[in-house]
């Protein structure tokens, strides 16, 4: 074999089966290993510069005057142990708001967005209910949202209205994040081709059926990446049900702070955050490489 044969040509000779063999070329198997040590320079490079970072910015933090009064403060040990039983039992009522809240947000998006799809005159009025919801709700903060539904709904002492604080925050983050997504499917639902609008029609298949048959399952595909960004400030931002008063995380890390005029309750509350919050943002950046690679790909799986 020479040594510009291709990289997957077939040898001289078959194998005992009278199948041809297919083997590299020397240049193709020095160019894989090359390639493989290529990489493994870029990660020593990687690994020795992140140490050397991750030094610097601890023997700066650790030798800076005011360290010891922040380790105090921040990083109590024993705060820390005091603190997490309570916590930790507040931080399973953020997941409950946070996945009740989901589920309905899930609904309530999709239903804007369908309504602001219907193109029939018929349905102008339902149209423009679709877009003044979005318009307003995405306009106000979240937590001035919460503090309007919170304390206004029960003010109207209208009978049948719900009282409980978590209820209430639970639905100011279902109206403030169902706006938001009611726009991410609808860019979702706008972003399939319109022949395959065009294709369905042709089957005489109705507007809800090519839509639930051929561009909703398309258009909820594509969207699922900025969902998931939705959800992980929607987790987060589940903390702010606290100016209600329900015992949940924040409320809890207040408590302690409040009684020991120690920060540190406020850590074990941001480190919870976190170990919810990291695994959300790998899964969606896995899930936004697998669709880029499925589009580079010309849409194979």
């Amino acid at each position: 074999m020479t040594d510009g044969q291709s990289a997957a040509s077939p040898a001289e000779t078959p194998d005992d089966a009278g199948s041809p063999v297919w083997v590299k070329s020397e240049r193709q198997l020095r160019r894989e290993a090359e390639l493989r040590g290529r990489a493994r320079r870029s990660m020593s490079v990687a690994t020795a510069s992140t140490l050397v970072v991750v030094v610097t910015l601890v023997v700066v933090i650790s030798r800076s005057p005011g360290w010891p009064r922040v380790q105090e403060l921040f990083f109590n040990p024993e705060e820390f142990a005091h603190a997490l039983p309570d916590v930790l039992r507040g931080f399973l009522l953020n997941i409950k708001i946070f996945l009740v809240a989901e589920a309905f947000i899930l609904v309530v998006g999709l239903l804007v967005a369908l309504v602001r799809g219907l193109r029939a005159p018929v349905f102008f009025p339902l149209r423009a209910l679709a877009v003044l919801y979005t318009d307003v709700f995405r306009g106000i903060p979240t937590i001035l949202l919460i503090y309007l539904v919170g304390f206004g709904i029960p003010a109207l002492q209208l009978q049948g209205t719900p009282s409980d604080p978590v209820t209430l925050g639970i639905i100011a983050l279902v109206l403030s994040y169902g706006a938001y997504v009611a726009e991410v499917f609808r860019a979702g639902i706008e972003s399939v081709h319109p022949s395959q609008r065009a294709a369905a029609r042709s089957l005489a298949l109705s507007h809800g059926q090519t839509m639930r048959y051929v561009v909703l399952p398309q258009a909820v595909r594509r969207v699922v990446p900025p969902l998931l960004n939705d959800f992980i400030s929607l987790q987060k931002d589940s903390a702010l049900v606290s100016v209600l008063g329900p015992l949940e995380a924040l409320r809890q890390a207040q408590i302690h702070v409040a009684s020991d005029f120690n920060y540190t309750p406020y850590l074990v509350a941001a480190l919870l955050f976190i170990g919810l919050t990291v695994p959300m943002a790998r899964l969606t950046d896995h899930l936004a490489a697998r669709v880029a690679r499925r589009q580079a790909g010309g849409g194979a799986a």
